[in-house]
């Protein structure tokens, strides 16, 4: 455990040649010992070279903090703070690198499936005047086909339901009633249309959900299948129960 601990990217520990104030010295390794301390400088320093934070990173304040460990001298973090800070720091470095990605994806997507995304708008706005239809504040469209009696579920809930996928010129991409056999999962665990859309439903209703692209895939759906960035959807769901 200490071993890892060691070898982790912010792992308290450095050689201290590599790191003083001096500057690094060129010692010689003439022992086992000397060779496993640099051998430590040597991961730490890859590792924090090749972290988001490494522009960030502060030499000096890395020094000062394994020194006072060293030395048993006015730790300023104790162990347990030292790794909330970590993991606090890295979730929040690898949530915005992901949100960058996202950003970046959506953006390439764009350029390539524009027209879809524009096709889609039409197709959902010219969808709201027909018969049925009502809108959510988020854009979610939806016909009641049948009002069941029974509860509804959360977002925490878990649900069995029947469903049949299908694009907007009718292509089919997924279909529980199809394969004859109804599927369960988490209504907090799906697409925001879903997530939405069945928390309006009571046991034993069946509705027809038109999701609008923001609230199905987006710019990225699973790769290879029917549906393509930006494409709205429509679902016909039954809901059957509310798994406890």
């Amino acid at each position: 455990m200490k071993i890892g601990k060691i070898l982790s990217v912010f792992a308290i520990v450095l050689v201290v040649v590599s790191c003083n104030k001096n500057g690094a010295q060129n010692k010689p390794l003439k022992t086992e010992v000397d060779s496993l301390s640099y051998a430590i400088g040597v991961s730490v320093a890859q590792n924090v070279k090749a972290a988001p934070f490494k522009d960030d990173f502060d030499h000096d304040v890395f020094y000062q903090g394994y020194k006072n460990v060293i030395d048993s001298a006015d730790v300023k973090i104790d162990e347990t703070l030292a790794q909330e800070i970590i993991r606090g720091y890295m979730q929040k470095k690898q949530q915005e690198m992901a949100e960058k990605q996202k950003e970046e994806a959506a953006k390439k997507a764009e350029e390539q499936y524009g027209d879809i995304k524009v096709e889609g708008e039409k197709l959902m706005a010219e969808n709201i005047s027909k018969e049925g239809v009502q809108t959510t504040e988020s854009g979610l469209q939806y016909i009641v086909l049948k009002e069941g009696e029974g509860e509804k579920p959360s977002s925490s809930d878990r649900v069995k339901v029947h469903y049949h996928g299908t694009l907007f010129d009718g292509t089919v991409f997924d279909s529980s009633v199809d394969r004859g056999e109804p599927t369960t999962f988490g209504v907090g665990q799906v697409i925001k249309g879903w997530t939405e859309g069945l928390q309006l439903m009571s046991v034993g209703s069946k509705y027809k959900f038109f999701i609008p692209q923001e609230l199905a895939y987006g710019a990225t759906p699973r790769p290879g299948g029917a549906i393509k960035p930006f494409m709205p959807l429509i679902f016909e769901v039954e809901l059957i129960e509310i798994v406890k």
